[in-house]
């Protein structure tokens, strides 16, 4: 079967995005104006879900695997992650001072204050990540901030497919329901539960409605209906909450809320719109980010830590979009090159789990 080259392509757009997104509001709230953050979430996290949805089938032994090895490879990576932080706080405490260190950690802003340098390992912090508790990581704060998303992509992916394999023909029934869960969480917030519920309703919805999609065409009459809607939903959210909802965006998103709902609406029309319509022929420099997501997801973690280190001293001697559009090529430059040497160090961990696995096998 031959692979499709818009997933990749589109995969590859939606995590170009995130690195933007993640260059406006880490770094970016140094310099950027609040309107131009808030525009970097028209092409959201919500794009993944859906292409999970569309690519995920009812088989549930290929999905399980696939995310076993999803798990191993992002603990390889946390475990890399925890020791590169772990000795740059050696480095500092054993050839400069914890005042030193302390400065260099005060680049990331009051918000980010560190409560854990120490020559001595923080090993429960080791756990909680394998765990998918995310401690900050003080080196590299961006990395744990992002991650919310692969908890909620670990539920959903086991929830949906349990629903694709078990009640094919009631998955409107459950679009439904997710639907209807998150219209009370938002109609009754005092409802509103804790925890991973009400990311899970909403995002679980996209990932079925994509999944009805999978291998067909939205109709080209049906185009400017669906844009209509979104347009009438934007102009119904500043009607109803105000201009300043815009400034909110945000903060409805952590859990998902009505505005930040329909401020998603237009990335995902047009995602469905484009596919099957969008033919990618050729494999290009946005389809190998596609292809290799998961990498280019844990990198942009560590590249936006470090453009910090750009951010400060340029801040004051540029005007701040020259500066936005400096700081965001470079973070996909080096998003690029970590990425190649995470790849790199996974498979090295995978190599350490073979030697592991044919020491400890029962002959």
């Amino acid at each position: 079967m031959n692979r499709d080259l818009y997933i990749d392509f589109a995969k590859g757009l939606a995590t170009l995005s995130i690195i933007f997104i993640h260059t406006a509001f880490w770094s970016g709230q140094f310099y950027i104006p609040a309107e131009v953050r808030v525009f970097s979430l028209v092409f959201d996290v919500a794009l993944f879900y859906a292409l999970s949805g569309i690519t995920s089938g009812a088989n549930i032994e290929k999905t399980f695997y696939r995310l076993l090895k999803l798990q191993i490879t992002y603990m390889i990576f946390v475990t890399f992650l925890f020791f590169l932080d772990y000795f740059f706080k050696v480095f500092g405490l054993s050839f400069f001072s914890l005042e030193w260190l302390q400065k260099f950690y005060s680049t990331f802003g009051s918000k980010y204050a560190t409560t854990s340098i120490s020559i001595f390992p923080q090993w429960q912090n080791l756990g909680n990540w394998y765990l998918h508790q995310y401690t900050n990581a003080d080196t590299f704060p961006v990395v744990m901030g992002s991650f919310w998303y692969l908890k909620v992509y670990f539920i959903l992916t086991v929830f949906g497919v349990l629903i694709l394999k078990f009640f094919p023909k009631h998955i409107n029934w459950f679009i439904g329901i997710c639907i209807g869960l998150t219209l009370l969480f938002n109609i009754f917030p005092w409802f509103y539960p804790t925890g991973q519920v009400g990311y899970v309703a909403f995002y679980m919805a996209i990932f079925l409605i994509a999944n009805r999609i999978r291998g067909k065409k939205i109709p080209t009459k049906m185009i400017p209906v669906l844009y209509g809607i979104v347009a009438v939903a934007l102009v119904w959210m500043f009607w109803y909450y105000g201009n300043e909802i815009f400034y909110k965006i945000n903060k409805n998103k952590f859990p998902p809320k009505i505005p930040y709902i329909i401020w998603s609406l237009f990335s995902l029309t047009t995602l469905f719109v484009f596919y099957n319509r969008l033919k990618i022929t050729k494999e290009n420099f946005v389809t190998y980010i596609g292809k290799n997501a998961i990498f280019f997801y844990f990198a942009q973690g560590l590249s936006s830590s470090l453009v910090y280190f750009l951010v400060v001293p340029l801040k004051e001697n540029m005007p701040w979009w020259i500066l936005m559009i400096l700081i965001y090529i470079i973070n996909i430059i080096l998003a690029f090159i970590i990425s190649a040497g995470l790849k790199k160090v996974d498979s090295f961990g995978w190599n350490i789990l073979e030697i592991l696995r044919r020491k400890t096998e029962i002959k």
